[in-house]
């Protein structure tokens, strides 16, 4: 692929160039920015181009989500790796759920909110989600903390980016969230006497 310095395409990966599109003016606009009209725009592409890869607007909005999914689901891989105990690993996979989330706060609300109401016609999108929370259960060598560990980092970090709740990002910026997620998260989810998070 190749890309002007403008960030229009201008021969190679048609596909990856709108994707990439796409996912800049989801971040830098907002979702209702996000048109197949603006990203065939951005990429410097006749406005009919993008319907070669993506049929509707839907359609391209859940690969994004797929792609979200992944990369968070990768992240969270990475965070629960290290050794430790449960507890550090709870932690670490809510700081690098946090970070991911106030990195790409548009993107984490378009793969958990109501913008795609036809998920089940997606079945890459359905199988993405289900894949973050079985590697949430998997770093944590137990499904139901995953499943509970996931529920609580993420409604943390919706009330957050709809600042329901401040934890220092109005003052301090996104950049202390996963700090503060990481402590809240050692708080929820205690040791147990064998080491292991208690009931």
């Amino acid at each position: 692929m190749s890309v002007r310095n403008n960030g229009s395409y201008h021969h190679g990966d048609l596909h990856n160039a709108l994707r990439l599109s796409a996912s800049a003016i989801l971040e830098e606009e907002g979702l209702s920015a996000l048109s197949l009209r603006a990203v065939a725009r951005r990429a410097g592409v006749s406005h009919a181009a993008p319907y070669r890869h993506f049929p509707n607007h839907e359609s391209l909005l859940a690969e994004l989500a797929v792609d979200g999914f992944s990369e968070l689901r990768t992240r969270i891989a990475e965070a629960g790796a290290g050794h430790g105990t449960q507890s550090d690993r709870v932690a670490a996979i809510g700081a690098a759920y946090m970070r991911f989330a106030a990195q790409k706060p548009a993107l984490t609300r378009l793969m958990f909110g109501a913008q795609l109401p036809n998920r089940t016609e997606f079945p890459a999108l359905t199988e993405a989600a289900d894949t973050l929370g079985a590697e949430i259960g998997k770093a944590l060598s137990d499904a139901v903390l995953g499943m509970a560990a996931w529920g609580a980092v993420h409604g943390l970090a919706m009330l957050v980016l709809e600042n329901v709740i401040d934890l220092g990002q109005r003052q301090s910026g996104r950049e202390v969230l996963p700090s503060r997620a990481e402590i809240l998260l050692r708080s929820m989810f205690s040791l147990g006497a064998d080491g292991r998070v208690g009931n």
